[in-house]
């Protein structure tokens, strides 16, 4: 199966708005479209990047640049699915490929990715694949 990799455009918002909802964070594909169009002019910090087969986007990823006071600079993957059926083709892997690519362009030297605690298979995927468990943390949230 050949995968190619590119960044993502507004006419992905459809296949992405549903490999959101796989991942657990259901959205509108109006909701998807914006968040993608959001995402003009800030290439020099933040990349989303689709896996095709064929004309088919079947994963994505979501990498940022994390600035903060008390580290180096990271790049942090936001996001990473591959679409059901497709998992362990190294998909996800080469989506990471990219992200990881992303950063080191940018001069970065880490990337970091955070996982929900029960997202087991997620944890062995990012293990195999050269990430090491360094922290443990609780995420915080107040709506604003």
């Amino acid at each position: 199966m050949k995968v190619s990799v590119r960044q993502v455009v507004l006419e992905d918002a459809d296949a992405v708005a549903g490999l959101n909802a796989a991942l657990g964070y259901p959205a509108s594909v109006d909701g998807v479209r914006q968040r993608i169009a959001g995402l003009a002019g800030c290439e020099a910090e933040r990349a989303v990047f689709v896996a095709c087969v064929g004309d088919e986007v079947v994963g994505w990823v979501d990498v940022a640049l994390a600035f903060h006071l008390q580290s180096e600079p990271f790049a942090l993957i936001g996001g990473l699915v591959v679409k059901e059926g497709l998992r362990g083709q190294r998909i996800g892997k080469r989506l990471c490929e990219e992200a990881e690519a992303w950063g080191r362009a940018k001069g970065i030297r880490a990337v970091r990715v955070t996982s929900r605690s029960t997202r087991e298979d997620a944890h062995r995927f990012y293990l195999r694949d050269g990430y090491k468990d360094v922290k443990t943390s609780r995420v915080f949230e107040k709506i604003l």
